[in-house]
């Protein structure tokens, strides 16, 4: 291909380059119908298009020059000529209706207008609200609209988009669809997204602006920012060349011609770097005649000769040939370098350096389920991938990613198989007999008497966890590549190892993290790295509990402490409460003699009640310290449940006891009468129920 073809960039003696981008003409759906006129003419047919065949007057001109005529509606088609639906798509009665007439027709709809057809039929017919974004008057949108069977709205920006939302407060609750006209701008789509997500919550939103639009305009854009000028090529009624000189302005100064004749000589002179990008509708003999023309003006201090060479050479290969090159289709099972120029939640979409849309599928980027295509690839990534199908019709080739990783990686797994290499991978399913693992795109089966360091463990508890495994088998029979790995073999040697480094460095007191593995009625077993140790029910609070459930669970990260080592036996006792959690403490640091507390009731005796001062403490109000007069019986005053003010008259650390008073706040000023008298009678009370005392005490 000539030095002067798309995606280079030309220099001339002088200073200044021209850049012609990469994606710049026909794309496949226009060329499509453009090929199909020419070749009916070639064959002597008589043709028709409903409407003009593509938004560029020149080419239009010279089809009506060969005879071709441009009808406005069915009627006006004349007789026995051939109707072209040209690639912006008809409403479906038009179909019908040159049925009907009995008019030969041929369809050349570009492939992905018919993907929104089929969706506005499709979601219309359920009932939903269909929002279009793009020109209400394009032909494109008023062919889309001919298929939805109830109400739709067209809105052509962001701005559009909020009003028409705010107009209708009902959208929130019906079901909504979202397309896009396939020459809509992708980062005004983009604003359109995140605003119908903010108000329909539950809207239905398909990305169906055409992949080569998107990457026309990713290229015009990134080609602008390193331009002092860019020259856009296009009709003037042409949407998507309107949308590419929109966003070209943005970054530098941008001119739109649709022809050479419109070229600013004065521009080209000034610019030093040069971009050239043309629409879909634009014939490659334009952006040639353009680029020559600019040549000649860069060179008009060069001579004849030079001029007439540079022309040669660029002849060698036309851009006609050059598209023609380009639109050949690639062979499957090839591998090909691909550009990422966007990302959607359903596949990748990839310049390969041809015509046709390239795009990876997204359970064909990767072998993991769970993966989001943005984690795995960003855009300017250079990928290698496979060719797994293409698609002369819809101009499209279906790439694989996962395929050409997991080929690079077979070979890591060979090699790990004959070194006894540890690899690590991560559990994406379990299926009959065992778990797939994943290592880089590469599915090992990992049987289930392997999976686990027990083999009562559960299989499921596996899933998204990451592993590490050896390859117990790696053969290749007749190109069927098949792996075996095992996690228990790892898991036993990495346990044993740690287990060894536990019993040289364990000490009394030693604080570990550890996961809880079981529950007995006698306390908990914890992994601690290697080894498992138990927390004894009486450990695990202070306050009293009846099964260690009531505390921790299984697999809870749990923080303990050696409390006791029998290195003989091989037994540790795990320390798991913490002295600061210890209610002794907090009542010691928190609530000294003479606090005034608010307390529960939560016993009656004869002698008096108990009431709970914090979690884990209850003291004992004496009969004499219930009320400021003589009583028969607590229960005459109290009752179990009631809150009451106390105040905390003594604490007995060693024997864990405390008394409170609720008389000494009715009668403070006989506080010291009363303290003198309470000892006595308290003594000989406490003596009689000694037990129950200190039971609830504790």
């Amino acid at each position: 291909m000539s030095d002067y073809i798309k995606g280079e960039v030309i220099k001339f003696p002088t200073v200044k380059t021209i850049t012609i981008a990469n994606t710049a003409g026909f794309c496949f759906g226009v060329s499509r119908a453009v090929d199909l006129v020419y070749s009916l003419l070639d064959k002597g047919e008589k043709v028709c298009t409903l409407g003009p065949i593509i938004h560029n007057p020149q080419l239009v001109a010279d089809l009506t020059n060969k005879g071709v005529v441009i009808a406005g509606s069915v009627d006006e088609i004349p007789s026995g000529y051939t109707a072209i639906i040209r690639s912006h798509g008809v409403p479906g009665e038009i179909f019908n209706n040159l049925e009907n007439d009995n008019i030969a027709y041929e369809d050349a709809t570009c492939p992905f207008v018919k993907k929104i057809h089929n969706i506005a039929l499709k979601q219309s017919q359920q009932g939903e609200i269909i929002f279009i974004a793009g020109d209400e008057q394009h032909p494109e949108v008023h062919g889309i609209r001919g298929y939805i069977k109830g109400k739709s709205y067209v809105f052509k920006n962001n701005d559009e988009l909020e009003e028409l939302l705010k107009s209708q407060e009902d959208f929130v609750d019906f079901p909504v669809s979202v397309v896009a006209q396939t020459t809509f701008s992708v980062n005004e789509w983009k604003k359109c997204i995140k605003t119908i997500k903010k108000v329909c919550t539950n809207a239905k939103i398909f990305d169906t602006i055409c992949n080569a639009t998107s990457e026309r305009q990713h290229e015009a854009v990134l080609l602008s920012q390193k331009s002092d000028l860019m020259i856009v090529i296009g009709g003037r009624q042409s949407s998507n060349t309107r949308k590419l000189f929109d966003a070209c302005c943005e970054n530098c100064n941008t001119i739109h011609v649709e022809t050479a004749d419109e070229i600013p000589i004065n521009a080209v002179t000034a610019a030093e770097r040069i971009g050239i990008t043309a629409g879909a509708s634009t014939p490659a003999a334009i952006i040639k005649e353009v680029f020559v023309v600019m040549s000649d003006i860069i060179n008009n201090n060069e001579t004849n000769e030079t001029v007439e060479t540079k022309a040669k050479s660029f002849d060698e290969m036309t851009f006609e040939e050059a598209l023609e090159e380009s639109l050949k289709s690639l062979t499957p099972s090839e591998r090909v370098k691909g550009t990422v120029i966007r990302i959607t939640p359903s596949e990748v979409q990839v310049d390969v350096g041809r015509k046709q849309a390239g795009f990876i599928p997204i359970d064909e980027l990767s072998n993991d389920p769970s993966a989001k295509a943005e984690d795995i690839v960003k855009e300017g990534d250079v990928l290698d991938l496979l060719i797994m199908r293409t698609n002369d019709q819809e101009g499209t080739i279906m790439l694989s990613k996962k395929r050409v990783d997991a080929a690079k990686q077979w070979d890591d797994i060979v090699a790990a198989s004959e070194n006894n290499e540890i690899l690590e991978g991560k559990v994406i399913e379990v299926i009959k007999g065992g778990v797939i693992v994943l290592y880089g795109n590469v599915r090992i089966f990992v049987p289930a008497s392997q999976a686990t360091l027990n083999r009562n463990d559960p299989l499921e508890d596996l899933i998204g966890k990451k592993v590490r495994f050896r390859i117990i088998e790696a053969s290749n029979n007749r190109g069927r590549k098949r792996a075996v790995g095992s996690i228990r073999v790892v898991a036993r040697e990495e346990r044993k190892a740690a287990s060894e480094k536990f019993w040289k460095e364990a000490a009394v007191g030693n604080k570990y993290t550890g996961v809880v593995k079981s529950l007995t009625q006698y306390g908990a077993f914890v992994d601690i790295g290697g080894v498992d140790g138990m927390i004894h029910i009486s450990e695990l609070s202070w306050g009293r509990i009846k099964h260690p459930s009531e505390v921790v669970n299984i697999g809870d990260v749990v923080d303990v402490y050696i409390k006791d080592l029998d290195t003989e036996k091989k037994r540790i006792s795990l320390g798991f409460r913490k002295i600061e959690d210890n209610p002794w403490e907090i009542l010691k640091n928190k609530y000294p003699i003479g606090t005034v507390t608010k307390a529960k009731i939560v016993g009656i005796t004869q002698f008096g009640a108990f009431a709970n001062i914090i979690p884990g403490i209850d003291g004992l109000i004496h009969i004499s310290q219930i009320a400021d007069r003589r009583i028969d019986k607590p229960s005459d005053v109290l009752s179990i449940g009631q809150e009451v003010t106390v105040k905390i008259t003594d604490i007995d650390f060693e024997r864990k006891r405390v008394s409170l008073s609720i008389r000494a706040l009715l009668e403070p000023e006989n506080e010291a009468d009363q303290q003198a008298e309470t000892p006595a009678e308290a003594t000989e009370t406490v003596a009689e129920e000694p037990a129950q005392e200190e039971a609830s005490a504790e």
